[in-house]
């Protein structure tokens, strides 16, 4: 099962994946991520959190260059977060990781300038958004 939890943690948007990103999910993963794009007022940052992620595939690399396309497009940053090492050799031999920033951790990828809040915690949800996809 594929899961995708959005959360706005300070300024920046928290987007966390869960199972395995291919064919039937990233079309979950892109209707997810465009509901936010569409709302954005003003330029941002989005951090995808891969940590729950165990398997992606061509579909999955496609969706994460659209959304980093309309992010791009729209003045913001896309950043990818605690990539498992099988899925850190494909954004590798794909040159994914060439086109987006990846970071060892979501802290991390939130806390690098330009990256809103610094003192806001992934972990800290009191004020935050939260959106779920499941497929």
């Amino acid at each position: 099962m594929f899961a995708v939890e959005i959360r706005q943690p300070g300024q920046a948007w928290l987007v966390s994946l869960r199972g395995e990103l291919d064919f039937s999910s990233a079309v979950q993963l892109r209707e997810a991520v465009e509901r936010v794009v569409a709302g954005l007022l003003q330029p941002g940052l989005m951090v995808i959190d891969c940590a729950g992620l165990g398997f992606c595939d061509s579909s999955g690399i496609s969706s994460l260059i659209a959304i980093h396309q309309w992010l791009s497009a729209r003045g913001s940053t896309l950043r990818l977060a605690a990539v498992p090492p099988a899925v850190a050799r494909i954004f590798r031999l794909t040159g994914l990781d060439q086109l987006v920033g990846v970071y060892p951790t979501a802290s991390e990828a939130l806390a690098v300038d330009g990256g809103g809040s610094a003192a806001s915690s992934p972990a800290d949800t009191s004020a935050s958004t939260h959106a779920a996809v499941q497929g």
